[in-house]
């Protein structure tokens, strides 16, 4: 009797990049506001809870459902960043406090690795569409701006940068925002822009 083989085609997913955006658009802001000095009369540290429930686990989950859709772009970028915000919430919490006047340099060099790892990724967000490429163009300045400002210890560039984060915020809002409507009406409603980079390989 010859056996029946049959291919269960699993549903296809929501597309996860808007979220991951939304969540990546709301911990940047917070951050930079701060570094902005636009939240003197808080605390600053709003964004630490974020940096883990949201721009840290909501961008992981998003990277994850991006390789479950096959997307190896938003999977690296989406995993990478939630990384980044969980890693930089953990060093806020148990190295920080007892770094002193060194903390700063660390803040330098972190920011310098994601900005190594930013600047391929911004080559090829131009695949992607003009929208993601200007989240990542932002993000670019952001991180080259604050890695100086630390480095040098200047608290003006280091101003500067949450300036052009809050920028990087809200471009990456818009982003998500098209995402969400554009998804739901099955039609480009919020314009994002064509791929303009290399294009892929047939």
């Amino acid at each position: 009797m010859a056996e029946e083989f049959r291919t269960i085609q699993a549903p296809p997913a929501a597309d996860p990049a808007a979220l991951g955006l939304a969540a990546f658009a709301l911990t940047t802001f917070l951050l930079s506001a701060a570094n902005a000095h636009l939240m003197d009369s808080a605390s600053g540290d709003a964004w630490l809870g974020y940096a883990f429930a949201y721009g840290g686990l909501g961008q992981v989950l998003a990277g994850m459902w991006e390789f479950r859709n096959r997307n190896v772009f938003g999977a690296t970028a989406f995993t990478t960043y939630g990384g980044f915000w969980i890693g930089l919430g953990l060093w806020a919490l148990l190295v920080a406090p007892t770094a002193g006047a060194k903390a700063g340099k660390d803040v330098a060099w972190i920011l310098l690795a994601f900005a190594i790892f930013n600047t391929y990724m911004l080559l090829w967000s131009s695949m992607v569409n003009a929208a993601v490429f200007a989240v990542f163009l932002t993000l670019e300045a952001t991180e080259i701006v604050l890695f100086i400002g630390n480095f040098a210890g200047n608290a003006s560039i280091v101003k500067v940068g949450g300036y052009i984060g809050i920028l990087t915020a809200l471009v990456a809002w818009y982003a998500s925002a098209a995402g969400v409507i554009n998804g739901m009406r099955g039609s480009a409603l919020l314009p994002v822009g064509k791929p303009f980079g290399m294009a892929p390989a047939s």
